[in-house]
């Protein structure tokens, strides 16, 4: 019979919920500075090592804003992105001719 036929709920025991807990070789990451500012993600061993740089790009009414996340590994399991400062491009002078 199908559980969500059924009108009964999956019962929870200890057995289950100790497998839906986080694992111990999973990665916790927390974010410093700009949009993701205070963001803690846990990413789970099956998807490999945190990624060394993570980019955010923000879409809105205006042009795109990107930020880069830079990882800094605290200790075994456990890292912080930190904003990486943005570039300053020289802007080109359309008034001169090339």
């Amino acid at each position: 019979m199908d559980r969500r036929t059924s009108g009964r709920r999956p019962e929870l025991s200890e057995e289950n919920a100790a497998t839906t807990g986080p694992d111990p070789d999973d990665a916790v990451l927390l974010f410093v500075g700009g949009p993701l500012d205070g963001r803690v993600q846990i990413r789970e061993a099956r998807h490999g090592e945190p990624l060394p740089t993570v980019t955010h790009v923000h879409l809105h009414g205006g042009p795109k804003v990107v930020h880069r996340y830079d990882l800094e590994p605290i200790a075994d399991g456990v890292g912080v992105y930190n904003l990486r400062p943005p570039v300053r491009r020289p802007a080109r002078d359309e008034s001169v001719a090339d």
